[in-house]
Order: C-alpha cells, then sequence, then structure tokens
C-alpha cells in the first residue's frame, strides 16, 4: 500500500535552510490544504453522524479508538462532550492503545496487537448497539484494525477516519472517511496534516451528534454541565439572554434547576413550576425549540 502521509512532500524540501519565517509559512500552506480535503469527505461524515446519532438515541455509546495522535484526539473529543453538551462521562469514549499512560508517553508496540483492539472493547461491554469510530492516520493500525474487526462479528456500526485512500481500514468499516491531506511538512509525521484533519473531523461528528440530539439550541449550549467558574458564567449569560431576565432572577433560575438552562428557561418563559418545565422537556425529547419556539 502507498501511503501518501509517508512520501516526501516537495514544497518543504528544502526547509531545514529556510528562516524562521519562511519555515511557518510553509507549514501554513500546507496547513491550509487540510479544510479543502475535509470538505470532500462531508457526504461520508454526514452519514456518520446519522448513524451515531442513531446508536445513541437507541441508549448505545461512541468509542473513539486510536494509537499515538489518533487515539489522543478520540480522547480528546470524548471527555469535551461532557462539559459542552452534559453528556454523561459514557456515552462517549476513547480508546488509546497501551492504556492511559500512552496519552501522556509513548508506549512502544502497543498499537501493534490487533487482538487488544477487540479487548479493550470487551473491557468496557462493547455490544451491537454501540458504534466504534476508528482512528488512524495510515488506515492500518493493527490495534484500531482488530477494533472495528470486534465490532463486526457482534454487528455493531463500525466508523473509519483514516489518511490514505487506499487504507484496510475503510474495508472493515460500514462507513470509511478517508480524508488524503497529502504529504507532510515532515515525512511521516501525521501529528501535523493528518492530526488535523482527524481534529476537524472528529469536530464536526461529536458536535453535529450532539445538535441533531437536540443539545444545542439555535448556536447556543443549553446542555453544558457546569463543572468551573467559566461555565458557571456561561450557564448565567444563557439564561439572562433566553429567559430575558435579570442577573438576579437567572441566578435564582439555576440555583432551582440545580444549573440547569433548559429547565430554567422553560420555567421562565412559560411561568410554570420545575416539574412541570422538566416535564414539557422529557415530553419535546430535550429540544428546547419544541417548547418555547412560538411564543415570542
Amino acid at each position: 500500500m502507498r501511503l501518501s502521509t509517508e512520501k516526501p512532500n516537495p514544497a518543504t524540501a528544502s526547509i531545514d535552510k529556510m528562516s524562521t519565517l519562511d519555515m511557518l509559512a510553509a507549514i501554513n500552506d500546507e496547513d491550509r490544504r487540510v479544510a479543502l480535503a475535509v470538505k470532500s469527505a462531508l457526504p461520508e461524515i454526514a452519514r456518520a453522524v446519522d448513524t451515531v446519532v442513531e446508536s445513541l438515541r437507541g441508549g448505545g455509546r461512541l468509542f473513539y479508538v486510536g494509537a499515538g495522535t489518533s487515539g489522543r484526539l478520540g480522547i480528546l473529543d470524548a471527555v469535551e462532550c461532557v462539559p459542552t453538551f452534559g453528556t454523561s462521562p459514557e456515552q462517549a469514549q476513547g480508546l488509546l492503545a497501551g492504556g492511559q499512560e500512552a496519552f501522556f508517553r509513548a508506549v512502544e508496540g502497543a498499537e501493534d496487537s490487533e487482538e487488544m483492539g477487540g479487548h479493550d472493547l470487551r473491557q468496557r461491554g462493547f455490544c451491537r448497539e454501540d458504534v466504534v469510530c476508528g482512528i488512524a492516520a495510515s488506515g492500518r493500525t493493527p490495534y484500531v484494525i482488530g477494533a472495528l474487526r470486534y465490532a463486526r462479528s457482534l454487528g455493531a456500526p463500525s466508523i473509519a477516519v483514516c489518511c490514505n485512500e487506499e487504507a484496510p481500514m475503510l474495508a472493515l468499516a460500514d462507513i470509511g472517511i478517508a480524508v488524503d491531506v497529502g504529504p507532510e511538512v515532515i515525512a511521516g509525521s501525521t501529528r501535523m496534516k493528518a492530526g488535523t484533519a482527524q481534529k476537524l473531523i472528529l469536530n464536526m461528528l461529536s458536535t453535529a451528534t450532539m445538535i441533531s440530539l437536540g443539545k444545542v439550541y439555535r448556536n447556543l449550549m443549553v446542555d453544558l454541565r457546569v463543572t468551573n467558574q467559566k461555565l458557571a458564567e456561561r450557564a448565567l449569560r444563557l439564561v439572562m439572554q433566553l429567559a430575558e431576565s435579570d442577573e438576579a432572577q437567572a441566578a435564582a433560575l439555576l440555583s432551582e434547576t440545580d444549573n440547569d438552562v433548559k429547565t430554567a428557561v422553560v420555567m421562565a418563559r412559560l411561568g410554570i413550576s420545575l416539574t412541570e418545565a422538566r416535564e414539557r422537556l422529557r415530553r419535546a425529547d430535550g429540544y428546547l425549540y419544541r417548547v418555547i419556539d412560538g411564543l415570542d
């Protein structure tokens, strides 16, 4: 298999002799190609989003699986779903070859075991209602291939994200997302353009999924979980904006609802109790617009 990510890049063949400014300009020029490459894969990404939405609606979970940079990006995307969209830590999870230790320091050879890919999913209780998203720049990482094979053996939906169009992973997944970003600035350094492409794709996958599940109103993160002062202040601003209330009223509503922005907004806009607001949202499957749009 010819790996485009391993090829020398003629545009940066003399980068070791460039001035600092020219070096940075060369890197920036290459980075600009990434977004356009990802754009070409939007139909496949949309299919992946629809698959994840269906799984999560049915009580399933999303598992990102990868090694090295790819695995770390999966973990980053999964953990950010909790404060941003108010998900449980179990709903989106990241598995990294070599385990937690590998997040901070490379564990040599961890990615070379197909068996461990399936083993780690089994350890998390992965089942056919869940969905796995395998991530690998090369598209041939054994650990990720093992996870995809295990998902297939259970009949669970699977997604492959890679940066080579001839990747073996693509044949093992129900949905293949291959984004050819071309040779890296430093040949084989897939933490660069390939990593950027993967980050963009995972951001799209999780964000579009959560929007589809009603965790965003307009373009506001109304299901955020207040875990720090910054998010507490954001929740307060959201209630003030959407409920058209002053700071004191918004703070009181958030206190009564245990910092649940959507419930606080419904209580204020409809003039109803906490119990009734929660029931209205339950009947609307959590979609805030179904409860309050049309009131203006």
